[in-house]
């Protein structure tokens, strides 16, 4: 099942998302990973997250392999440091750590279609998750995998890639962000809007 994506506007995507409890229903958790999947590759992203799809937990999906590849334009990524490419869902994921030498990459998101800015952020990372069978790890990710996951985790505090912008540049997108709002947007999948239900 492919879920309409959260646009901006939305109070859920300005949520601080709640930890999923042990006795979640795995059989109904697997239903949302599956389906976080499918809505994630249908608009072709790299990461979702449960904000996104209008659910405040603690979860979030990444597949890091065509971020490794391309751009968004389908041009060869260069310059920038890569790593193996991930697939994973992450349940009630705490970030650890946020070290290695800082870069700027241009980072876009479903929530938020047709606006890319520059975001600063560490190479290196150190999270702790449950995977899909509620088993913890601790794991260190780096380069382009790192960036998606620290993108995913700020959707789980509340946190949306604009928010790092400049007080000067969040003038300039104002008027963008406040049409994404509204329903004016491009986007080839499907929205949900506030106040307007699904599209």
């Amino acid at each position: 099942m492919i879920y309409p994506i959260v646009a901006f506007g939305d109070p859920v995507l300005k949520t601080l998302a709640k930890p999923l409890p042990a006795e979640y229903p795995a059989a109904e958790l697997e239903l949302i990973i599956a389906n976080m999947f499918e809505t994630m590759y249908h608009a072709h992203g790299v990461g979702l997250a449960a904000p996104q799809i209008g659910k405040s937990i603690r979860l979030f999906v990444i597949d890091s392999a065509p971020m490794l590849d391309e751009d968004e334009d389908g041009n060869p990524i260069v310059d920038v440091p890569t790593d193996a490419p991930v697939k994973r869902a992450f349940i009630n994921p705490v970030m650890v750590s946020e070290t290695g030498e800082e870069w700027a990459f241009e980072e876009g998101c479903l929530s938020i279609p047709g606006i890319r800015e520059k975001v600063v952020r560490h190479g290196t990372i150190v999270l702790r998750y449950e995977d899909e069978q509620r088993q913890v790890h601790e794991e260190t990710f780096t380069g382009l995998t790192a960036r998606v996951i620290q993108h995913e985790y700020d959707h789980l505090e509340g946190v949306l890639f604009t928010d790092y912008a400049s007080g000067l540049k969040k003038q300039l997108l104002k008027g963008k962000l406040a049409r994404i709002s509204k329903g004016d947007v491009d986007a080839d999948y499907r929205m949900r809007f506030v106040g307007q239900g699904r599209r």
